[in-house]
């Protein structure tokens, strides 16, 4: 990606039911436009730039495309949680969280700028914080089966077939997905869906490769979620979809 450095990592297996990964961003020169796409994720970031001082700031789920200035000399070290985390790791709901962002204090976690110096030490510090955080907690093991199907499945399993395999009725689960997340789980199933159709998108496939019902289907949940076609995607015309940029090449 021209004139952006972008690395991520993986979680121990320990932490992969909590962390779907880390990553960084860094941007050492001119301003940037991008359009940030949903993915399904929870982001903790932290952050400066050439015209904001460090801060951390708490992304909620995203169902509609963003469009985001990374301004010149940003530095972006990030985690980006499963949703698991929110109960076990943050603690909190982030049902108001929805299309939305909350900032944090800045010494969130006892990170500060100089965190930003070295990503490898910054994924040893956050691990350790969050084993940390579930040392003292007693994780329901209905709720991991439940998202394991979920991300295992890429979002292709129904409600009622998620609810039949965890012992779990349709609606308990709606209302937890609903008060937690700000979300239903069909919605939320669906983003992760559209998430995985953008290696095939960015390599050309312009037809469903899983978990469509048919082109038609495909097209219309594409437009519906990222605001454009498969084709304009897949074009990714200077660099625009953030995440098709970062995405490795096959």
């Amino acid at each position: 990606m021209p004139n952006l450095i972008y690395q991520s990592k993986k979680p121990e297996a320990s932490l992969s039911h909590f962390v779907e990964s880390f990553w960084m961003l860094d941007n050492p020169s001119e301003k940037k436009e991008v359009i940030l796409l949903p993915d399904g994720r929870i982001d903790l970031i932290f952050s400066q730039s050439s015209i904001e001082p460090f801060h951390v700031v708490l992304l909620g789920i995203g169902t509609h495309p963003e469009q985001v200035i990374i301004a010149e000399k940003t530095k972006i070290f990030a985690v980006s949680f499963n949703l698991l985390a929110t109960e076990y790791i943050l603690h909190q709901s982030v049902s108001e969280l929805l299309n939305n962002a909350e900032i944090l204090p800045s010494d969130f976690w006892n990170f500060n700028v100089d965190d930003l110096n070295d990503f490898e030490k910054f994924c040893e510090k956050i691990s350790i914080k969050i084993k940390d955080e579930l040392s003292t907690q007693k994780i329901d093991e209905r709720k991991v089966k439940l998202f394991d199907l979920i991300y295992s499945s890429k979002g292709s399993l129904t409600v009622k077939e998620l609810s039949e395999k965890v012992i779990w009725s349709e609606r308990q689960i709606n209302r937890y997905f609903n008060q937690q997340f700000g979300i239903s789980l069909k919605s939320y199933c669906g983003i992760l869906r559209f998430r995985a159709s953008f290696q095939h998108i960015k390599e050309g496939k312009l037809f469903p490769e899983e978990n469509f019902s048919d082109q038609s289907h495909f097209i219309k949940e594409i437009k519906k979620l990222s605001g454009f076609l498969p084709k304009e995607l897949s074009q990714n015309k200077n660099d625009r979809f953030i995440q098709f940029s970062v995405l490795p090449k096959k």
